[in-house]
């Protein structure tokens, strides 16, 4: 049987850790690397309930969505909910592991189970993955070309996937006239020049537009350079990122929340929507657990509806009066649960010894509804 590591790095291979959010807490949380795994219990929250699901099931480790400690704590005593939490897993002998803003966007993740949940198909991210690229295009004379091009590789311009020092040039001809104050480099003040020049164009990351544009101008032999920056639209190629758009059957939105109610785990808080009830629906939008930040990709997605949870009542008034999509509420507990199944049997599958359980406590926050 796979120890614990084993299949953390499983895990982590679908999910990887450096693909979480800065602020989150991810990874293995508990328990001995080299311990063996024959049980593995699912479940969105690490709460004492599902931490004594685990224990008298037998669970050797426990895979929750939510962090048990997000925040930093000096110690996790058993006079605290987290620390109690942990220790009836401590005493059982099971591990516990996160996988949170890292499982989101993934290829198989939380946004992409809940879209397959509700029968969306032809799937893409709602905002895909990936740090905005700018193009940066420079004229340089022929003889200083290569020392510009070490420039901008040095400032990190022209990675590209695997590859570094990318770049593009072609030959053309440069024409000015210096003006008096000039200190031309090249030429003549008052007197027309043409020079043999490059144009070079290379990719780089929007973050360091700074430094590289600093790095190209500190080689450039003309005293004022000619070069502009462009920055590159999204391409939409990428398969990770944030949320899932998809196309479901015609429908009406009355009867697109009704299968979204039915196929949903039950929870007090039900569903809400906001929109005319009769609107066809065809292309939708989800996005698991808090989904607001996405309300603008939403619009610009051209959806008919979008699917996601903790809306609050300003933003999502405001993106109603816009004439946009329209918006679906449902339970934050119930929209990622929907991953449970999906990454349950994708272990199972990969590792046949290994017996996997989904937890159908419901920890969402509401118990009831008056």
């Amino acid at each position: 049987m796979p120890t614990l590591m084993e299949v953390v790095d499983l895990l982590h291979g679908w999910y990887p850790p450096e693909s979480a959010d800065e602020w989150d807490a991810v990874g293995l949380v508990y328990g001995d690397p080299a311990q063996p795994v024959r049980k593995v219990l699912f479940a969105v929250d690490s709460t004492i309930e599902v931490a004594r699901e685990a224990a008298e099931w037998g669970a050797d480790l426990l895979v929750t969505h939510h962090p048990l400690f997000l925040r930093g704590v000096h110690g996790f005593a058993e006079t605290t909910p987290k620390g109690r939490t942990l220790g009836t897993l401590a005493r059982a002998g099971c591990a516990l592991l996160t996988a949170h803003t890292n499982a989101d966007g993934s290829v198989g993740g939380v946004s992409e189970s809940l879209a397959v949940a509700l029968g969306l198909g032809d799937l893409r991210p709602l905002r895909a993955e990936g740090q905005p690229l700018d193009k940066l295009t420079v004229y340089v004379p022929l003889a200083d070309a290569d020392r510009v091009r070490g420039a901008l590789a040095e400032g990190g311009a022209g990675v590209i996937g695997s590859y570094e020092s990318a770049s593009f040039s072609s030959p053309g001809e440069g024409r000015f006239r210096p003006a008096q104050g000039a200190n031309p480099t090249i030429g003549e003040v008052g007197r027309l020049e043409v020079v043999g020049e490059e144009r070079i164009e290379v990719v780089l990351d929007r973050r360091r537009r700074e430094h590289v544009v600093r790095a190209m101008l500190a080689v450039h032999p003309y005293e004022t350079p000619a070069w502009d920056v462009v920055e590159l639209a999204d391409a939409g190629t990428s398969a990770t990122g944030a949320g899932r758009v998809g196309d479901v059957d015609p429908t009406t939105l009355r009867a697109f929340v009704e299968h979204v109610t039915r196929t949903l785990p039950p929870t007090p808080r039900g569903v809400l929507a906001a929109g005319d009830a009769d609107r066809a629906v065809r292309r939708v939008a989800v996005a698991g657990g808090a989904g607001d930040f996405l309300l603008g990709d939403a619009i610009g997605a051209g959806v008919d509806v979008f699917v996601t949870s903790d809306l609050r009542h300003h933003p999502a008034t405001e993106f109603v009066e816009k004439g946009g999509p329209a918006l679906v509420d449902v339970s934050h507990w119930a929209a990622e649960w929907t991953w449970l199944p999906h990454v349950s049997a994708r272990l199972v599958a990969a590792l046949d010894t290994v017996e996997a359980r989904v937890s159908t406590l419901c920890t969402d926050a509401w118990t009831f509804r008056a």
